[in-house]
């Protein structure tokens, strides 16, 4: 239901006693959950006061309620407040310095013009402390800039300010990569090469898009435990990793309690977030170039791999109360539906589009579309030159992808931060 305008309130406030008026705020404070406030009017003295757009709930209720209650107050002379868009703002605070000036104004414009002000800053502290509370999200790829054949690192940001890192793969150049900054935790879905990271680029945007430059080795290691020994982070893993990771770890310097084993249907907890493993429909393989010994060369006299447990992906719920689908490697499963939609209600989710090893953009799409059903989706594992300079190669199965999805799909263009929302709806960087 509309608010009635200002007008129409102050006339009902006219000539009514005091619990008529609370009863009458009252009715107005059930129906002011409507549209955002989008407020922006010059007062008579000169003043622009503004609102963002972005004042919801408590904020709109309490700006229009004041306003009505200012307006119909009696009126005295007195000093002015003046906060004017057209200052400059303050260097240390972003917001034009609050004066005080001596006018043949009424008392209710003092208090009127000062509460506005005050209702400005507060305003944009909302729509400042709503942006703190938005998930970063940042890829890290091959080549700056853009959507690259072996592209699988993300790196989530929490409100709270925990860092975890997901299938660092190659595109991460180790642990000193300085695009890291503070890693928290690391997510392992799975121990294939190009998840867990047998090799990386020398440097940042060695070779192309489409086949990196990847000449540095990291076997019998990782690039994964090199991160994870590196900024002392913890790893979460699955399947039957969890005694292979921490008896690795421990030997490589770090703690056996880095390692943290999180199965299907069981969670962990790290910062404000929530870490729950659910299934995928891939392989686990290791490669006995991870390995060494005669375990490694009869692995590969033989022509098998190292059955480590299974593949799986993750659900990770934020303080913010996002929750993010993680889907590893995986075909289409019911368990997309049956456990990871009707269960843990993910609102965003990071989908492989590369097919032949996992989907494809036409399998990826229904998997979005019919049975996880997010509010958004970011594209992964492509295993192709999605963009050059920056834009999408046409053809490519990011754009066909795209054309199938009903949600929006949102490239992981590396290095470029994107942010999004409770509901993963992106916000900023998208």
């Amino acid at each position: 239901m509309p608010l009635p305008s200002i007008g129409t309130a102050g006339s009902m406030f006219q000539g009514r006693d005091r619990l008529e008026r609370r009863a009458y705020l009252q009715y107005i404070n059930q129906i002011a959950g409507g549209p955002p406030c989008r407020f922006c009017r010059q007062q008579r003295n000169g003043m622009t006061v503004c609102a963002p757009s972005s004042l919801k709930g408590f904020g709109y209720r309490f700006f229009w309620l004041s306003w009505v209650w200012l307006k119909h107050t009696p009126a005295r002379k007195g000093r002015a407040a003046v906060m004017s868009a057209h200052q400059p703002p303050d260097g240390k605070t972003g917001f034009p310095a609050l004066t005080f000036e001596e006018s043949h104004v009424t008392n209710k414009n003092v208090i009127k013009n000062a509460l506005f002000s005050v209702y400005c800053i507060v305003g944009m502290s909302i729509a400042a402390s709503a942006g703190a509370a938005n998930v970063k999200i940042t890829p890290l790829g091959s080549h700056d800039g853009e959507f690259c054949a072996a592209d699988r690192a993300l790196i989530f940001e929490d409100p709270d300010g925990t860092r975890i890192l997901y299938d660092a793969g190659r595109t991460v150049r180790g642990g000193s990569d300085p695009r890291l900054g503070k890693i928290d935790g690391v997510l392992l879905s799975h121990v294939h090469s190009d998840h867990l990271g047998d090799i990386h680029q020398a440097e940042a945007n060695a070779g192309t898009c489409a086949t990196p430059d990847f000449s540095v080795k990291s076997t019998p290691s990782s690039v994964t435990e090199e991160v994870v020994l590196a900024k002392k982070a913890k790893l979460f893993v699955g399947g039957e990793m969890g005694d292979f990771f921490s008896r690795r770890i421990t030997a490589a310097g770090g703690s056996a309690d880095q390692v943290l084993l999180v199965r299907f249907g069981g969670q962990r907890k790290i910062g404000g977030l929530t870490i729950a493993s659910v299934p995928a429909a891939h392989s686990n393989g290791l490669d006995e170039k991870f390995l060494s010994g005669a375990l490694a060369e009869g692995l590969a006299a033989n022509g098998v791999k190292a059955y480590i447990g299974p593949a799986g992906g993750f659900v990770v719920t934020f303080s913010n109360g996002l929750a993010v689908y993680l889907s590893g490697d995986t075909g289409i499963t019911a368990d997309q539906d049956l456990v990871v939609r009707r269960f843990y209600k993910p609102k965003l989710a990071v989908l492989n589009i590369g097919g032949i090893f996992s989907t494809g953009p036409r399998e990826a799409a229904y998997v979005i579309n019919d049975l996880v059903r997010p509010n958004g989706v970011i594209a992964s594992h492509a295993n192709e030159a999605a963009t050059k300079d920056g834009k999408f190669v046409a053809g490519s199965k990011f754009l066909e992808f795209k054309a199938a999805v009903k949600v929006p799909v949102y490239a992981p263009l590396s290095g470029k931060t994107m942010e999004f929302s409770a509901e993963g709806k992106c916000v900023a960087g998208c």
